[in-house]
């Protein structure tokens, strides 16, 4: 199976291809085009939402790529430092780290879910692991409503980890680790809890067949695992209608 192209490489084809649209565009038919800087950026991003919906990109791209150029130029008549862009940068970056290349988004499980979660875990003493966990709010609810339970949370990403791992230091059953957890074994867990997203879900059902031993449980927050059928569906009332995919190894 051919790996998917990564959504930022895709993203930065379509704007380059749209920009060398908009520059043919002006040397053969409109050579005043450039003495409006705002519409050959409104143009190039029109070019670019066309180029990436012909390309397959996922539809929130495309507002992206229509109001990427105008917004850049727009915002460049405020006098803005640059230190500020790179500021934001470096921010952002901390928070969703390489979403990039993991084609997984910074999600965050609610309390409702931590609530319908609960009763899935085992009524004795078990092992819990949150496949990125974000800032452990969800491992903080479920440890402090289990007690003889131990949970660990893995997290790539810096800021979130970090939050995770303060907020959660008085928990002697919680456990934050950073780090990839494609390279964590399974075997030890009980219950494996993850919100990702579709691209990983094939992947990460291998992983539990191949580690995960034969009473555990995996859950999928929202994603299912295609061409699998789950143990259970447990909804979750919610305001997003949350759907917990249950599958037992």
């Amino acid at each position: 199976m051919p790996t998917p192209a990564s959504p930022v490489a895709s993203a930065a084809t379509a704007q380059i291809l749209g920009a060398g649209a908009v520059i043919a565009l002006a040397l053969t038919v409109f050579p005043s085009l450039f003495d409006a800087p705002l519409l050959a950026a409104a143009l190039q991003g029109v070019c670019a939402a066309a180029i990436g919906y012909l390309r397959g990109t996922p539809a929130w791209w495309l507002p992206i790529h229509l109001v990427f150029l105008p917004a850049a130029i727009y915002a460049n008549r405020f006098g803005i430092a640059p230190t500020w862009y790179l500021a934001g940068f470096v921010v952002l970056l901390l928070i969703y780290w390489r979403t990039d290349r993991s084609q997984v988004p910074l999600y965050l499980s609610n309390a409702a879910t931590a609530r319908a979660l609960l009763p899935l875990l085992p009524d004795t003493p078990c092992q819990v692991i949150d496949l990125g966990c974000g800032h452990g709010g969800l491992l903080r609810r479920l440890a402090r409503a289990r007690p003889d339970a131990s949970f660990l949370g893995i997290e790539h990403a810096p800021l979130p980890w970090l939050w995770a791992k303060l907020a959660g230091r008085r928990l002697p059953n919680l456990r934050i680790r950073y780090g990839d957890f494609w390279n964590s074994p399974l075997d030890r867990y009980d219950v494996v809890y993850a919100f990702l997203s579709p691209v990983p879900m094939p992947a990460l059902m291998h992983k539990a067949r191949a580690e995960m031993h034969r009473a555990a449980l995996l859950v999928s927050n929202t994603f299912a695992v295609p061409a699998e059928t789950p143990e259970r569906i447990v909804e979750v009332p919610d305001r997003r209608a949350t759907r917990l995919y249950c599958y037992r190894m």
